[in-house]
């Protein structure tokens, strides 16, 4: 088995390479060495952010792959990465500003890199539907998962028992989605775009159950061709509902960044480095088979993904720093982390079996 060091190997590299380039980029931009370590520092917080915001999303991320097939799962921790960092730390900020102001990619670069305090306007502009589709989709996640019938094992026990037997009904988590976001609506200000937030909300549904529909034919699909050889397709839908879903957790983290830095490229830097250890965390959650090992680990990432898509329709009102979202994250994986071991303790022969 792999030391737990061998697993930090790309994300020292990533960080010293990116920890440099912040610092060139400080000196670059500001001409001081006051700016280069005001860049590196900053660089270094968004790392933290990312990190914390995302561990459960790393969480999630195994307990999927570990249904996929070997091949599936190189393909989602190589490309996969390179769609999460490039894809959503850079391109994603980007598309929102060529969509606001209606102009060309390389006119958002040069607004980006020569007027960050019009670009991060912008950013924090489109702030309202990005919080709504990103509130509805993660709550259909999580939600899926404590309304799942086979579901055997509880955490939380009387709530989580009571949602799995209202999922007996069909349809109940999309219905209980529907609610909350007519209750949102209710509540929004007068000043706020109801009709915006309704459309991106419902957006979030929709590309929730198109995925997951898309997930489970193409996995389908890809079992019948199991058979003769062909598995081509063999754990895409896996692939692309994991994809949408790094996408919608990235919201949060790259809204939040703008509030630390409006440098477009700095701000690619740090979450960049933040990725790749969350790319690592759920390499060694596969690998070591630790969801298996800690009993009430994934409950605790469910409720967290939870809490950041409540939290996330409430930032459509309310200014809810990014801290308060990271720690209430860690707060429910670290408490799941502790029964986890508590429940082993209790169960030694259960949990050696």
């Amino acid at each position: 088995m792999r030391s737990s060091l061998s697993y930090l190997r790309w994300p020292l590299i990533t960080t010293v390479a990116g920890v440099a380039l912040a610092g060139w980029l400080g000196y670059r931009f500001t001409g001081s060495t006051t700016g280069l370590l005001s860049f590196l520092m900053i660089a270094i917080v968004l790392a933290v952010l990312e990190i914390s915001l995302s561990f459960d999303n790393a969480i999630v991320n195994a307990n999927k792959l570990k249904e996929m097939t070997p091949v599936w799962q190189r393909r989602f921790l190589t490309w996969g990465i390179l769609i999460a960092v490039f894809g959503m730390r850079i391109v994603f900020p980007l598309l929102i500003v060529v969509i606001a102001a209606k102009i060309g990619p390389l006119a958002a670069i040069q607004l980006a890199a020569t007027d960050p305090e019009e670009y991060s306007r912008l950013i924090h502009e489109a702030h309202l539907p990005i919080a709504a589709f990103g509130g509805s989709f993660l709550m259909l996640v999580a939600l899926t998962f404590f309304f799942d019938q086979s579901k055997e094992v509880d955490w939380i026990a009387k709530i989580e028992r009571a949602l799995r037997a209202a999922g007996s009904v069909r349809g109940m988590e999309v219905g209980f989605v529907l609610a909350i976001i007519l209750l949102f609506v209710w509540l929004l200000p007068e000043n706020r775009d109801e009709q915006v937030f309704m459309y991106s909300a419902m957006w979030g549904i929709v590309t929730f159950l198109a995925v997951d529909a898309l997930g489970h034919i193409l996995d389908r699909w890809g079992k019948a061709q199991e058979a003769s050889h062909t598995a081509a397709q063999a754990g895409l839908g896996g692939f692309l509902y994991l994809e949408v879903l790094d996408a919608s957790f990235s919201f949060d983290g790259v809204i939040g960044a703008f509030a630390l830095t409006q440098n477009l490229f700095l701000i690619a830097i740090g979450l960049g480095i933040g990725a790749m250890y969350v790319r690592s965390m759920t390499v060694m959650l596969v690998e070591r088979g630790t969801l298996a090992e800690f009993r009430y680990l994934e409950h605790g990432a469910f409720w967290s993904i939870l809490i950041l898509s409540i939290i996330m329709f409430g930032q459509t009102m309310w200014h809810l720093p990014e801290v308060v979202t990271g720690l209430l994250g860690a707060v429910f994986i670290a408490t799941a982390f502790v029964n986890s071991v508590m429940w082993n303790r209790r169960h030694k022969d259960v949990a050696q079996d």
